[in-house]
């Protein structure tokens, strides 16, 4: 199939199966006479592979990781688990983060008057978090 084909049943744009491909992640594709893109079977597999992958968040390099372990029928399970804590591990991370920016932004949206005054609490923060007044 042509890259509009595997685009529509990977659920991937062309743009983003090309840079898959110019990565690394999926191989080259064969070409047609005429230099066309071609993909099988296993391609739409490796692109399902992929874009799950990133749909769970994992960055370029653990799916390439992830790839390589999920290629290797002698893998341990082991690390690919290994690999699957550690983004759980960022994940919560990052999420913790956010959920203290949200919480000051709450606080900040809280004292806000929200009226027809110049005050602005938020707008205090936001000078002081950057050294200006």
């Amino acid at each position: 199939m042509n890259i509009g084909q595997a685009a529509h049943h990977s659920g991937l744009s062309a743009k983003m199966i090309r840079y898959y491909e110019s990565t690394g992640l999926l191989k080259p594709a064969n070409r047609s006479d005429s230099g066309y893109r071609l993909y099988q079977a296993d391609d739409l597999h490796t692109l399902a592979f992929i874009k799950r992958s990133r749909d769970l968040g994992f960055s370029l390099e653990e799916v390439a990781r992830l790839l390589t372990l999920w290629q290797d029928r002698h893998r341990a399970s082991a690390d690919v688990k290994a690999l699957a804590r550690g983004h759980i591990d960022d994940l919560s991370r990052r999420i913790a983060e956010l959920s203290e920016l949200r919480d000051t932004l709450t606080h900040l949206v809280a004292t806000c008057q929200g009226d027809d005054r110049p005050d602005c609490p938020i707008l205090k923060d936001l000078a002081a978090g950057s050294g200006c007044h």
